[in-house]
């Protein structure tokens, strides 16, 4: 007979829906519990809005607990404690699993990570794959403990990334495969061939939280692949930038050229923004000033020239 496991469900955002789909409509689950953060204002009201994953627990009717810290809520870990929970799975949850909280279920409780552990642990491994120019990532799937993104592996899927791939790009390709390495781990579980593998310690690197000064563009100092990889892995958020009088100027795409600049040169010519880099100069073919909408370099230049604009970029 197929058995059925009894899960919560961590998680926040709409990275975390395509899995948390995936488990509700799987014939060998229950989803018995879902934990996410609780409404935040949202929008120019400020209306208290739920996050993704309560919107779907509470439009399937599933059990939906809503906290900041489910390692202090009480209430919450004794309802949990009489629940006969076999596992948990979390993605993309913005909450660290106590001791107690990893004791609860039978089997455990396992975390979707987006990229091949131990590579890239912490909060950032999407911008960080495309940060380093790498050509692939993955998912893993971990037993947690109480170190982060440390756990023996359970099952891990490579992804390509593409070169016109971006944060948002490779976010979505991501979001879909977590929710297939679900299925390939529900499958393993339910034929009892999981293996647990340690991840090897002395290939841990990390991806710590990215800010939005991150996204500043140091032309002086940088080759061409270092700002075209910054510019796809910032792609939404943070966004690139740098300064034009003064004034903040969004980078969204840029164009290497074969004219030779010094490294932090600008020049303006036939109507384009160039600007020198350690290896090459590059126009800023897409870009965006304070206060004004995208645009092309040209059409930027000659309204700044209608007003009399002085153009003086600070790399």
């Amino acid at each position: 007979m197929t058995k059925k496991f009894n899960v919560v469900f961590c998680g926040t955002p709409d990275f975390s829906l395509p899995t948390l789909e995936t488990l509700a409509s799987h014939p060998s689950i229950s989803i018995v519990a879902v934990i996410t953060m609780p409404d935040r204002p949202a929008g120019r009201g400020q209306e208290l809005k739920s996050p993704p994953v309560a919107e779907f627990a509470k439009n399937n009717d599933l059990r939906l607990f809503q906290v900041d810290n489910i390692n202090k809520s009480e209430d919450v870990l004794l309802a949990l404690e009489s629940m006969n929970v076999d596992f948990f799975l979390v993605l993309a949850f913005a909450q660290f699993l106590g001791s107690r909280v990893l004791s609860i279920p039978k089997l455990g409780c396992f975390n979707i990570h987006t990229s091949i552990l131990p590579k890239y642990r912490g909060a950032a491994p999407i911008q960080y794959a495309l940060l380093n120019g790498d050509t692939s990532t993955g998912v893993s799937i971990q037993k947690m403990v109480k170190e982060m993104d440390a756990g023996d592996l359970v099952h891990f899927d490579e992804v390509s990334i593409d070169p016109i791939d971006n944060g948002e790009t490779l976010y979505n390709k991501l979001k879909n495969k977590a929710a297939q390495s679900t299925l390939a781990f529900i499958d393993k579980l339910q034929s009892n061939t999981i293996v647990y593998t340690p991840q090897d310690v002395s290939q841990v690197s990390f991806a710590p939280t990215i800010k939005k000064e991150d996204g500043l563009l140091d032309f002086k100092n940088s080759n061409y692949n270092k700002i075209q990889n910054q510019i796809r892995a910032f792609d939404p958020w943070p966004g690139t930038y740098c300064f034009l009088n003064s004034q903040r100027l969004k980078v969204f795409s840029i164009e290497r050229l074969t004219k030779k600049l010094s490294p932090g040169e600008t020049s303006l010519e036939h109507g384009q923004l160039l600007i020198g880099l350690k290896d090459c100069s590059i126009r800023l073919s897409k870009i965006q000033l304070e206060g004004k909408k995208v645009c092309s370099d040209n059409e930027l230049l000659n309204g700044l020239k209608n007003k009399g604009g002085v153009i003086i970029i600070n790399p």
